[in-house]
């Protein structure tokens, strides 16, 4: 099994910050106030808009979903991407679950490799179709293309084969889709040294366990070494609340919404950060007697992320892949 390193990775980095910093005594005040924040995690079960049909045809499409899982936020002064389904217009996460859940029932296999392999562009944009148009569309095509062709390689044409090579181990998955699969390769170089995020594998291993409610395809033994999943809507959550702080020239060209190239100091120190705030979180519930994994911890966050009161400050812009 061993361990991830994505926490000691991300530590080396919050260490010689420059643009980024971690107010721990913001975590404390936060759990100390008259008015904590509940913190609420959702019990397991499969997530709205997720197909689900409680077989491997399930995970198999859960590993289609996290490939394409980044980037939802337009260019400003373009409309946001939606989809309707079930009779409500859906945005971001909840659009591309249902737009690739929507593909199941016209019968469009897309949790199958060969299909993977050889889609087409009018294909998935029948799939994505909707009002404006999904951001990184060519990459998204390209990373489900290359995912189809490594399975139908290397995995006898099956995601059940990862996971079977996995062996229930959290931490093997996540490497095995790191080394297997490079649009789940998250990681960059800081200062010479390399920093691991990993953050759609890790939440592909999280969202297996969600989903079948840590059994069968999602029974996993090491799940507590998974770290938060470092994207763009946590560390705006963290913000609110005071947790991580921005040097003032980042945080003034975050306000103008101006991007933060991927790679660069600025957004490695926000996303380590992100991370080491999460983890820090975890221990001091911890010393309190609550214990949460930091996978559950984010997914708090992330939900309260969804909340118009935890957009006060705008989210850092970032085009990737990764998140």
């Amino acid at each position: 099994m061993g361990l991830l390193s994505v926490l000691s990775s991300c530590l080396a980095v919050v260490e010689q910050s420059q643009f980024v910093r971690i107010d721990v005594a913001a975590i404390s005040h936060l759990l100390n106030s008259n008015t904590p924040l509940e913190i609420a995690v959702p019990p397991p079960g499969p997530a709205p808009y997720h197909y689900c049909d409680g077989t491997g045809v399930t995970a198999e499409w859960i590993f289609v979903l996290d490939t394409v899982n980044h980037c939802f936020w337009p260019e400003t002064g373009s409309p946001v991407w939606t989809v309707h389904y079930g009779n409500e217009w859906l945005s971001g996460y909840w659009a591309l679950a249902a737009s690739l859940k929507r593909a199941m029932e016209e019968k469009i296999p897309i949790h199958q490799a060969k299909i993977l392999s050889m889609l087409d562009s009018q294909t998935l944009a029948h799939i994505f179709r909707g009002s404006g148009t999904i951001p990184l569309f060519q990459e998204r095509l390209t990373n489900l293309r290359q995912t189809g062709q490594v399975l139908m390689d290397r995995f006898q044409g099956s995601f059940i084969h990862v996971l079977e090579e996995a062996g229930g181990s959290a931490v093997e998955l996540v490497h095995l889709l790191v080394a297997e699969f490079a649009s789940f390769n998250d990681s960059v170089m800081y200062h010479g040294s390399k920093v691991y995020f990993f953050k759609r594998a890790q939440l592909l291993v999280h969202d297996l366990w969600t989903t079948f409610s840590g059994d069968t395809w999602g029974n996993f033994i090491d799940l507590e070494k998974l770290t938060a999943f470092a994207d763009y809507k946590l560390p705006q959550v963290l913000r609110h609340l005071g947790i991580i702080r921005y040097e003032p020239h980042l945080a003034e060209r975050i306000q103008r919404l101006e991007y933060i190239p991927q790679g660069s100091l600025q957004e490695v120190e926000i996303r380590a950060a992100t991370i080491w705030a999460v983890e820090l979180l975890r221990q001091e519930l911890s010393r309190r007697g609550q214990k949460l994994t930091s996978a559950q911890l984010d997914c708090w966050l992330w939900h309260l992320g969804q909340d118009d009161a935890y957009r006060t400050l705008p989210y850092h812009r970032t085009r990737t892949i990764f998140y």
